[in-house]
């Protein structure tokens, strides 16, 4: 299996850190939040990883190198100036994920600015469906969540909701209809494409296409200075 990290943000909420670093790259625990991804993907034996990238670009070949320390084949898919969102940046990324004889085969897409202790290895070997979502508890900042889970299968409008953890594995198919599903959404007839994932996931949620599970435990998406100091300090105390 092959993974996606998304980390072409500009990480504007947090500045001044990201000033001069891109987000994924600041550190806590002693190591980049970005590394602790490649680390669990490594533990699953993912052997490639496509992490796109925007903002401050060059950084990230600088620091990750090609992967050769966890094991793995990183790929730069480099999107310019102005980041291509997360459904423009996966469709950027498919020449890697989607290639050859793996053209439908499903891939893990992980956002490189959050840090959980979920294993990955609890993850099905493909989706039932378009996509596999884990949710977790609402956070503080989030606390009307954003999806629902029936069993294993996700839903949009029910209650109560759980927080999409940015963890998810995806058919190559979630992106197949994208052009009828986004419309006339700004960006969208731009080269390379510019669009966001959720309403393909909406659209794939109505059909039944999306399944999911609840990983109640620790995970923290580093959204602020204050959440990256305190999630520094906690995994600083466990070593």
């Amino acid at each position: 299996m092959k993974a996606l990290i998304f980390a072409a943000g500009l990480g504007e909420r947090m500045r001044p850190l990201t000033l001069h670093t891109p987000k994924p790259l600041l550190t806590a625990g002693g190591k980049p939040l970005i590394a602790w991804q490649l680390e669990k993907l490594a533990a699953i034996g993912v052997r490639e990883v496509v992490i796109n990238t925007s903002w401050l670009a060059p950084q990230f070949p600088q620091v990750l190198g090609s992967g050769e320390r966890w094991g793995l084949r990183l790929h730069y898919s480099y999107e310019g100036e102005i980041p291509l969102e997360t459904g423009g940046g996966m469709h950027h990324a498919l020449q890697w994920l989607a290639d050859g004889s793996e053209a439908e085969a499903p891939f893990l897409a992980v956002n490189g600015d959050i840090h959980s202790d979920f294993d990955y290895a609890r993850l099905p070997r493909e989706p039932a469906g378009d996509a596999h979502l884990v949710l977790v508890d609402n956070p503080a900042q989030h606390p009307h969540g954003d999806f629902a889970l029936s069993g294993d299968c996700v839903h949009a409008d029910r209650e109560p909701r759980l927080t999409f953890s940015g963890i998810a594995l995806y058919r190559p198919a979630i992106l197949r209809d994208w052009r009828d599903v986004v419309g006339e959404d700004a960006g969208a007839d731009a080269t390379p494409p510019r669009f966001k994932l959720a309403p393909l996931l909406y659209a794939a949620i109505s059909r039944g296409r999306v399944g999911g599970q609840h990983h109640a435990g620790s995970w923290t998406d580093v959204g602020t200075p204050q959440r990256l100091a305190q999630l520094d300090a906690r995994l600083r105390a466990e070593q």
